[in-house]
């Protein structure tokens, strides 16, 4: 049940990310990411994404303006994930390398939605095992569900009497920079150099 849930949930975000693309072409063609788009999401849209309040490795309360400095790469997952996140988060890492060697800069941020196992120094761990620049961040259960939220993702932990216990949650990576809010989504079946290449098309055009 609360796997058919999860791909609802997950259905109904696609369907919002791709109903505001549509509504961007509608809009006028006054987009200068056209060309880097893969026919999913318009540009610095203010009904995903937003300001949000965590805290990083070090137990430091940050917002999002600290974070999103530059272009940035933006997943939501928890580190007792068993293949999703790891994989997601080093396909999110590998993408960041393949941008590295062209010149490009992006920061790759990870996102708890487990704020009962995932501490600061969990996190923090989590993401310096996959990237020497990767963020990670937690916050207490509000903070963490206020940042969901924000970015339209879904998360539900299964019930258990123990720290064992699977969290259902949506896959999305997001790309943000400042300034502009949401570029782009991608979905876990897009691989690390095709992430770079679109991901590059943008920072080519900030």
């Amino acid at each position: 049940m609360n796997r058919t849930y999860a791909i609802a949930a997950a259905a109904a975000v696609a369907a919002l990310l791709g109903g505001l693309y549509l509504s961007s072409l509608r809009s006028g063609g006054d987009d200068r990411f056209a060309d880097c788009r893969t026919a999913q999401v318009a540009g610095g849209s203010n009904q995903i994404g937003g300001p949000f309040e965590l805290v990083n490795d070090r137990g430091e309360t940050v917002t999002d303006a600290d974070v999103i400095t530059g272009p940035t790469l933006i997943y939501f997952g928890y580190t007792f994930c068993p293949d999703v996140c790891p994989l997601d988060t080093a396909r999110n890492a590998e993408a960041v390398d393949i941008l590295e060697s062209r010149g490009k800069t992006v920061t790759p941020v990870f996102i708890s939605i487990d704020p009962r196992r995932d501490t600061p120094e969990v996190v923090g761990e989590f993401a310096a095992n996959l990237h020497d620049r990767m963020i990670g961040l937690t916050g207490s259960p509000e903070q963490v569900k206020a940042a969901s939220t924000a970015y339209k993702t879904y998360y539900k932990a299964h019930e258990a009497e123990d720290e064992f216990y699977l969290v259902d949650h949506s896959t999305f990576t997001y790309l943000v920079a400042p300034g502009e809010g949401l570029l782009e989504f991608f979905r876990r079946d897009v691989g690390a150099e095709e992430m770079a290449d679109t991901v590059g098309c943008f920072v080519d055009k900030l």
